[in-house]
């Protein structure tokens, strides 16, 4: 039996690291709208998995989102008494272990025992899975030690663990729209190949998964794309109806804009074929999509078409790939370009051999630069040259290596720089910390196990 009540899906987060104080406007407008309501917390990047399976080698009770205890005391309280589900992919590396962190945040407001989900299946990193890998990456199977393999799963499990009654849904490597997919499927009780709307509702995932960047953040340019309130950035909420279709907008009184443009940029973020948007539950076609704005800061999607879910399943393996080391310093006043170009030439010099050497002006010749450094060659110029009139310049280095003491000589070399010249440089900063590879490949669909469990 389809259910008309039109589903609100709020997302407090669009990264791991997001701001912790997104959610309360946003679940305070969904309670407000008095309509069926999930709040969506979207955590997790392939970086981001990587790194909480390295954080759960040393404590096996961590790799769950770090933010997870800021991004859900403000609301818990509130989306418990209210009927508001909760779903997230912030287990990461450690579902059941956020699912134990949110019993005991529950226990520390004094409130009932939520009924909490996991998803399971996405996790392949295990030594039974090897050879599944193998197969589907040949030779570009890793030959260093393997840190995570996440297969990126779909909305199912996550519908049927709020058909069972989940107040919390916890996911791992699940894909970015199936976080919206999925209360819109237990909603509304779509057929499975629904594609049409299945389609719809994963594009109004796709509007949601970035959080603010769909109210203004990253549409923000000033003079030419302005934004008013942009510290108070309001948080999108998708109404979803029994079509598939969504209207987004944002929480009255806070800042940012929902308009046709923002909505346009965030439909385009990351599709690599707008006829063809494949996701693990449906191919996205949105060539016949219409944008159009509705109200202030209401803008509505529809004629998003549907085809036929991949055979496949995307999954990402990361391994270690050696260490990563990086040193800036400073150097300011009269000719500051030309001595920072000077200090890059003699650090290059002293650690030839070792690899590429990534060597970046900072505000002049950086995120156009490239990782060979190639600009360092070209001649340095006349006086009109940008680099040597600089008088503000930071110089950044950075050398990727397999072998540990080989990276930290970077870091040495360029303290160094302080007394050994050339003149007048300062603040330096040095780091190093592992580095990480990833290869991608896809696996056959029946050969990745999901399910969900309810924790107690």
């Amino acid at each position: 039996m389809v259910n008309n009540a039109k589903l609100l899906v709020g997302c407090a987060a669009g990264f791991s690291g997001d701001r912790t104080d997104a959610a309360l406007p946003v679940v305070e407008a969904l309670i407000a709208s008095g309509q069926p309501a999930v709040l969506i917390f979207e955590t997790l990047a392939e970086r981001t998995l990587a790194l909480a399976q390295l954080a759960r080698r040393t404590d096996p009770d961590a790799g769950y989102e770090p933010l997870l205890v800021d991004l859900l005391r403000p609301v818990l309280a509130l989306c418990l008494a209210h009927g508001v589900r909760i779903v997230s992919n912030f287990g990461a590396a450690n579902p059941h272990g956020a699912a134990r962190r949110i019993h005991a945040l529950a226990a520390e407001l004094g409130l009932s025992r939520p009924r909490i989900a996991v998803l399971q299946g996405d996790d392949l990193s295990g030594p039974e899975h090897r050879a599944l890998l193998q197969g589907a990456l040949g030779d570009a199977m890793p030959t260093e030690p393997i840190v995570s393999a996440n297969a990126y799963i779909g909305a199912q499990a996550i519908a049927d663990a709020l058909r069972a009654g989940a107040d919390i849904v916890v996911c791992g490597r699940v894909a970015d729209p199936s976080l919206v997919l999925g209360p819109a499927l237990a909603h509304y009780g779509w057929a499975l190949d629904d594609w049409d709307r299945l389609a719809r509702a994963t594009m109004a995932g796709h509007l949601l998964e970035c959080g603010a960047q769909v109210t203004g953040g990253y549409f923000a340019d000033p003079g030419y794309k302005d934004v008013p309130g942009l510290a108070q950035l309001g948080y999108p909420i998708a109404e979803i109806d029994a079509d598939g279709h969504c209207t987004i907008t944002k929480p009255p009184g806070t800042g940012g804009c929902i308009t046709e443009r923002t909505v346009k940029e965030q439909l385009l973020y990351e599709l690599h074929d707008p006829a063809a948007y494949l996701t693990p539950d449906v191919v996205a076609d949105i060539t016949q999509a219409r944008v159009q704005a509705v109200g202030t800061d209401a803008v509505q999607l529809t004629g998003v078409q549907g085809h036929a879910r991949p055979a496949t399943l995307k999954v990402n393996v990361c391994f270690e790939s050696g260490w990563f080391a990086e040193g800036e310093i400073s150097y300011a006043g009269a000719r500051a370009g030309a001595r920072a170009r000077l200090a890059g030439e003699v650090l290059r010099e002293r650690l030839a051999g070792l690899g590429p050497l990534r060597i970046d002006l900072i505000g002049v010749t950086s995120v156009l630069g490239d990782d060979a450094s190639r600009w360092l060659d070209a001649p340095a110029g006349d006086g009109d040259d940008a680099r040597n009139n600089a008088r503000d310049v930071r110089l950044r280095v950075a050398l990727q290596h397999r072998d540990r003491a080989t990276a930290q000589r970077l870091l040495r070399e360029v303290t160094a720089l302080y007394t050994c010249g050339p003149a007048g440089g300062g603040g330096v900063r040095t780091a190093m910390r592992p580095r990480l590879g990833t290869v991608s490949c896809l696996v056959p669909r029946d050969a990745v196990a999901v399910r969900f469990e309810m924790v107690d």
